[in-house]
């Protein structure tokens, strides 16, 4: 009860917000923010083993706080994201009312994501070596590697010269979307901590659904779509890259012609 209210009103906050500044991107940094904090009240509240409380609230607070600052500054004093542009353009004048609805839905999934944090607090007796090498391992390659990307892709973008051109240095070399696979990873790390845990099978869909939130609805194609339209590389980037899993590139249409 206590995470759903806090959510509700974290969201209810950003809508307000965008409402009053007219940019709905700083949603995105409150989204990690709200939902890492869930990690560390679950461990403080829970009754479960209290080293497997400790590595949930270690690793998910975290990973909030990392991801959120980094799209806080990203996003900070910029225009809205192309994004939720369209959706204004899309909506017209029913724009306020989907929003909301949007925002509230946030807190929906952000409300399921977190049994990942849940169901490890609540596991009675300390996780085994195996399974504590293991989250260590898994969360220590997600949250790393998502932080190269980001850190590559904003180097990428500060260059003038690269202005209107594709990334394609380091991890995004491999995937169009290295950021989002090492999301959908750091989901996987609080498996092994929930096993054994009556009902801890639901940790597993975390990183189910978050795949799938990124792969159809708010993260790859809205992205991509806008991407087509003013990357002029883009589409051979797309006929040469793995869209999610690194994987080494085909080909391109220039190289096949030289």
């Amino acid at each position: 009860m206590l995470a759903s209210e806090w959510l509700a009103v974290v969201f209810l906050g950003a809508w307000l917000w965008q409402l009053r500044t007219g940019n709905a991107g700083m949603v995105d940094p409150l989204w990690a923010l709200s939902l890492g904090a869930l990690a560390p009240l679950y461990a403080a509240l829970a009754d479960g083993a209290p080293s497997a409380r400790l590595l949930v609230g270690i690793g998910g607070g975290l990973w909030g706080a990392r991801l959120g600052l980094y799209l806080w500054r990203r996003n900070a004093g910029k225009p809205e994201d192309a994004r939720y542009r369209k959706l204004r353009e899309d909506w017209g004048d029913s724009t306020q009312g989907k929003m909301l609805g949007l925002f509230l839905l946030q807190g929906v999934i952000s409300l399921a994501l977190s049994v990942a944090f849940l169901f490890p607090c609540l596991r009675e007796q300390s996780p085994g070596t195996v399974a504590v090498l293991a989250f260590i391992a898994i969360w220590l390659i997600a949250v790393v590697g998502e932080s190269v990307a980001d850190s590559q892709l904003r180097l990428f973008a500060s260059q003038p010269g690269n202005r209107g051109e594709v990334c394609r240095v380091g991890l995004w070399h491999f995937s169009r979307h290295p950021n989002y696979f090492f999301e959908c990873l750091h989901w996987v790390a609080y498996v092994p901590l929930a096993l054994g845990v009556p009902w801890g099978w639901l940790t597993a869909l975390a990183p189910v659904l978050m795949a799938g939130l990124l792969w159809y609805v708010s993260g790859i194609p809205l992205l991509e779509a806008h991407l087509l339209a003013t990357r002029p590389g883009y589409a051979d980037y797309m006929r040469t890259t793995s869209v999610l899993i690194p994987w080494p590139p085909r080909q391109s249409s220039q190289e096949r012609n030289t």
